[in-house]
């Protein structure tokens, strides 16, 4: 059965995973990388559900076009696109997508896209569940230039 040009799937499939949608993605454009909300899905540190799946791509990327999915696009360059990307298996694809403490610091360098809640939240379950550190987190917030923004709610959690 064809889902779109160029993707393909067997017609009997009906045992999707929960994160289809970023698989189909990471086959249409294999230099994006799974970020924000859907990122944090994925490493179930919120309990939001995105509408569109978020994707980071280099900031002279051409976006994907005509996708099925909808898509929510930010742009990053350099050490702010690379650094703390993870490869995981979804349905046989390798999904690139950023580590829990790369997810968080990003929550708060696009809080006006995501909300201030939300990256809240995310900075929360992710100490609380173990998925990063602060030190980690403090890594990226340097890197991301937010350690100002996030200081004040590193402290109140320490």
């Amino acid at each position: 059965m064809r889902l779109g040009r160029g993707l393909y799937q067997v017609a009997e499939f009906s045992d999707f995973h929960v994160a289809h949608d970023l698989a189909e993605v990471a086959r249409r454009a294999p230099h994006a990388v799974v970020c924000l909300l859907s990122a944090l899905r994925l490493h179930d540190l919120t309990t939001q559900l995105p509408q569109a799946v978020w994707i980071a791509i280099d900031h002279k990327a051409r976006p994907p076009m005509n996708s099925p999915i909808k898509l929510e696009i930010v742009r990053a360059s350099g050490q702010a696109l690379t650094e703390g990307k993870t490869t995981t298996q979804i349905e046989g694809v390798s999904v690139p997508v950023y580590s829990p403490a790369k997810t968080v610091a990003d929550c708060f360098k696009y809080r006006s896209r995501v909300g201030l809640d939300v990256a809240i939240e995310a900075l929360k379950d992710s100490l609380n569940k173990r998925k990063a550190t602060q030190t980690e987190i403090w890594h990226f917030a340097e890197l991301c230039r937010v350690q100002n923004v996030m200081r004040p709610y590193l402290e109140a959690l320490t």
